[in-house]
């Protein structure tokens, strides 16, 4: 895992650098019906804990298979979306001009925008990693029954609330989510597939 994090930190930073005007920009009219809304940010936020905790309690508690039902399909997907930003650069502009405000809310944002550019967003890598684990928690042996329903619901609803956030916060278009949608059930059901062979 932490191999792995180096790798698509440094090559989606490297994106970041060299992609500064993008050959497709993403776009569509739903994108236009949805309002900004600086809230989002709190579940746009807690996507970045969400990771290495789903990833270190299958670890240590979830049969191996589990850990690794997640890690194939999670870094496969992470890393065709960097190799497709590297082939079709792409951006976005529908984000606001000013965020107003000093509440903490207005403040997380300009620190996102400042941090992320709106360059390679489709497929979105947030709306494909938060779908990704939502499945994970489904998939588990350890969290089946309905015992552990309130999990399985928990990250279904924060998964939702992700998804929703990178549209109201202008990080990504609908188009962008949807193709994260997309990638994320194809690679699951890959997954599915290869296991039921094995």
């Amino acid at each position: 895992m932490a191999l792995y994090a180096l790798f698509y930190l440094s090559f989606f930073a490297l994106l970041e650098r060299t992609i500064q005007t993008p050959d497709l920009w993403v776009h569509c009219q739903l994108d236009d019906l949805i309002p900004f809304c600086k809230y989002a940010i709190v579940p746009y936020i807690l996507w970045f804990p969400w990771i290495p905790f789903t990833l270190f309690y299958l670890l240590y508690k979830a049969p191996r298979e589990d850990f690794w039902r997640l890690c194939i399909p999670l870094f496969t997907g992470m890393t065709m979306t960097l190799l497709f930003y590297a082939i079709v650069p792409n951006g976005l502009a529908l984000r606001p001009k000013y965020v107003p405000g000093t509440d903490i809310f207005a403040q997380l944002v300009r620190m996102i925008y400042r941090s992320d550019t709106p360059m390679n967003v489709c497929p979105s890598i947030h709306v494909f990693n938060s779908v990704t684990l939502a499945l994970a928690y489904h998939h588990c042996a350890r969290l089946r029954g309905r015992k552990w329903l309130w999990v399985r619901v928990s990250a279904d609803l924060l998964c939702v609330s992700i998804i929703l956030s990178t549209m109201l916060l202008k990080q990504h278009s609908v188009i962008d989510v949807m193709g994260g949608i997309i990638l994320a059930l194809t690679l699951d059901a890959v997954a599915d597939a290869v296991a039921l062979r094995t």
